[in-house]
């Protein structure tokens, strides 16, 4: 595993403009890590440049400070890091505040009492921080009537005070406080506070036309507040009304002139805001503040903002819209429209909603409805399409043997459907059928006639003959009621599966998007993905999974379980075959048909889980039986299984992938073939991929019953 050290001093402190570089070198690891920096909050400064192990920063600033992490990682063991801490140099935020008398709580300076005078300013490194007092202009000690206390950091950090005991007349004048770092190379900061008779405690007020100000939503507004005094504080302003955040995410916004800025204010803002005067800049006196009403005015919020109405000529239809929330309330209009022509105008009293009826629905009443519910700050819009177009076939893909060979080249195929809400519109008296070939453009139309109402789960069925093997087609459907054209569904269909007379031969590599006619169970906790290595998503988990398709391919595509997260082990994705049928059974009521059936798995990840395989015939009822399992990692490697299997009735294949107790458990799938014929021993021993031994399962359906069982063992 990884070792390193860093050639750099922990701490680092710097002065602003210095370039600095800090240096990590590995000291062991085989394979050679590989060196990365982090920094322990937010990202690495863009003008950094970085070779190998060492990262320059050029003219550091106070934002580049913060702690830098060097990490190794060559994937044995845990990755090595190292950190140093950056600190750069500065001194901000000078502040100051006068406390009147620190005894007797009186608001104003008097002569004869104490007054108390405060600087505080953020210094990086604090310890280096040094304070100096002047007063007009002449160096200050402390001495009995004044009183010099340098910063404490246990109490209030940075913080120096000068305390004039017994004030006098003669004490008038200005005190300066100026804050320095140890070495220099830093600018200091001077603060100067006056002290005389013209000083006096703030006072607060707002402005009569400036509460309750009104205003809409999105506009840029100002709240003020007029502070006097001397020395005039800093203002701070905060939610009066409830406990939030202001604007800029903080629950306090300074103002040094009184003025809170709001750009883009949203109906959310609406309340009552303190405005009130803060110790820093000013008198250390009880704050004084003043309440400040915003009001945001928005347009209606309103639903439904769409509706689809689907309804038959002659029926009626009522469309509503209800208003959500609206400022101002009490000015609210309606108007409904079709299209653009108005159909009725009114005023909100106390409901909050508006309807529209209309009673028979002919033709001209078909179209786009809208409700605009209208205040001073605009308008919120209802939108409903009434139409009488039907909703869309939806295509049965469990079709008993829906494929047949008519004659050596032409095949026919059984297309079988039901339709979605037959009874919502009228009645539909045609199918428009549209078929062409894959990757071609131009449709050939014909028309299916519907004799009778289409009840709701009806099954309807239409051949499809003269179809060229071995070329896919598209299929699309499409309703037609006395209001026209539905909307339209499209599917593909395929000789890639032949049903009938008998399978033959079945080859799927996933390469095409409807993964050769596979489908997904639904009962299951998680789908199969289908995937290849150039389409990958860039934060796939490591160290699991294939590195190329079956053929060492990294275009081709697999299909896999993705183990990460929300996945839990236990988790199961199953994948469907199509349906294939067999041949009738003999006299004896057997069948002696034999199958090949393989496949290609990729098990590789340390937590990998279980695959198994099933075999479901279909019948009255459909049964499932486990043939093929293995579990655990496999290493980067294809696998090949093959199993003879003897079904006895139209069957299904069913892949069943488990996850494992972490994240590097995907499981891939690829090349599965399906041929008629037992596997032979001639063919297994060449297959230079490392194999699972072949395995077969009888099925017994009737009496009397032959058990057929080979088993085919490859040595390695």
């Amino acid at each position: 595993s990884p070792s390193i050290k860093l050639l750099v001093d922990d701490p680092i402190v710097v002065n602003p403009g210095e370039a600095i570089t800090l240096v990590c070198v590995t000291t062991g690891g085989e394979p050679l890590p590989t060196l990365t920096w982090v920094r322990s909050v937010g990202t690495l400064p863009e003008k950094i440049v970085l070779k190998g192990g060492t990262l320059t920063i050029p003219a550091i600033n106070s934002d580049d400070a913060g702690t830098y992490s060097c990490i190794a990682n060559n994937n044995v063991g845990n990755p090595a890091k190292k950190s140093t801490n950056i600190i750069v140099r500065a001194l901000k935020k000078g502040r100051f505040w006068i406390t009147p008398d620190p005894y007797h709580k009186d608001d104003n300076i008097q002569i004869g009492r104490e007054v108390k005078i405060s600087c505080q300013v953020e210094a990086v490194p604090s310890e280096e921080l040094m304070f100096s007092w002047f007063k007009n202009g002449r160096p200050l000690r402390s001495s009995e009537r004044m009183v010099i206390t340098q910063t404490d950091p246990d109490v209030s950090p940075g913080t120096t005070n000068l305390d004039i005991i017994d004030l006098k007349f003669t004490d008038f004048g200005t005190y300066t406080c100026v804050a320095s770092l140890k070495g220099g190379g830093i600018s200091d900061i001077s603060i100067d506070v006056n002290i005389s008779s013209s000083t006096v405690p703030p006072n607060l007020t707002v402005p009569q036309e400036k509460s309750p100000l009104v205003t809409r939503e999105g506009d840029t507004i100002e709240l003020q507040c007029q502070v006097t005094g001397k020395p005039k504080p800093i203002i701070l302003w905060s939610r009066a009304d409830k406990e939030i955040p202001m604007p800029d995410g903080t629950m306090q916004m300074e103002s040094y002139d009184g003025i809170l800025r709001i750009v883009n204010v949203s109906r959310e803002m609406t309340g009552t805001y303190r405005c009130q005067t803060s110790q820093y800049n000013g008198f250390n006196v009880k704050p004084r503040e003043a309440l400040v009403q915003l009001i945001v005015q928005y347009p209606p919020a309103v639903e439904p903002t769409f509706l689809e109405i689907r309804q038959g000529q002659g029926r009626s239809v009522t469309m509503s819209c209800r208003v959500l929330r609206a400022y101002p309330t009490r000015v609210l209009t309606f108007e409904w429209r079709l299209g653009s022509k108005l159909l009725r105008t009114g005023r909100f009293d106390a409901q909050d909603s508006t309807e529209y009826t209309i009673r028979s629905l002919s033709r001209d009443s078909y179209g786009n409805y809208s409700c605009n519910i209208i205040n001073e700050a605009g308008a919120g819009r209802c939108s409903f399409l009434v139409t009488g177009k039907a909703y869309a076939p939806e295509f049965y893909y469990d079709t008993y043997n829906p494929l047949w060979q008519n004659r050596a080249r032409v095949y026919a195929y059984s297309l079988e459907w039901t339709q979605m809400n037959p009874d919502a519109v009228d009645r539909i008296l045609t199918y428009h059928l549209g078929i062409r070939q894959a990757g071609q453009q131009r449709w050939w139309e014909q028309e299916i006639t519907v004799n009778g109402k289409i009840q709701k789960g009806e099954l309807i069925t239409y051949n499809l003959t003269e179809l060229i093997k071995p070329e896919a087609y598209e299929v699309r459907l499409t309703p037609v009621t006395i209001f026209g054209d539905g909307d339209a569904t499209i599917r593909v269909i395929k000789y890639s599966a032949p049903m009938n007379p008998h399978l033959r031969e079945f080859h799927c590599g996933f390469e095409d998007g409807n993964i050769c006619l596979f489908t997904q169970d639904e009962k299951d906790n998680f789908d199969w993905t289908r995937q290849n290595i150039v389409l990958r998503d860039t934060k796939y988990t490591p160290n699991t999974g294939p590195s190329a398709d079956r053929s060492g391919s990294k275009e081709g595509f697999f299909m896999y379980i993705e183990a990460s997260s929300p996945r839990k082990e236990g988790d199961r994705a199953r994948l469907i075959s199509p349906v294939f049928s067999i041949p009738p059974k003999n006299p004896y009521g057997t069948t002696n048909t034999a199958y090949c059936f393989s496949f290609y798995y990729n098990m590789y990840g340390q937590h990998i889980g279980t695959l198994n395989v099933y075999l479901r015939l279909k019948s009255q009822t459909s049964t499932e039986s486990p043939f093929w399992s293995t579990s655990g990692n496999k290493g980067q490697h294809w696998f090949q299984a093959r199993v003879n299997i003897h079904p006895n009735s139209s069957f299904q294949v069913v892949f069943e992938g488990i996850r494992g107790r972490g994240i590097e458990g995907d499981i891939a799938i690829d090349d599965i073939s399906i041929v008629e014929g037992e596997c032979t021993k001639s063919d297994y021993v060449n297959n230079h991929i490392p194999s699972e031994a072949v395995r077969t399962l009888p099925h017994i359906r009737s009496f009397p019953v032959f058990l057929l069982v080979s088993v085919l063992i490859h040595q390695r």
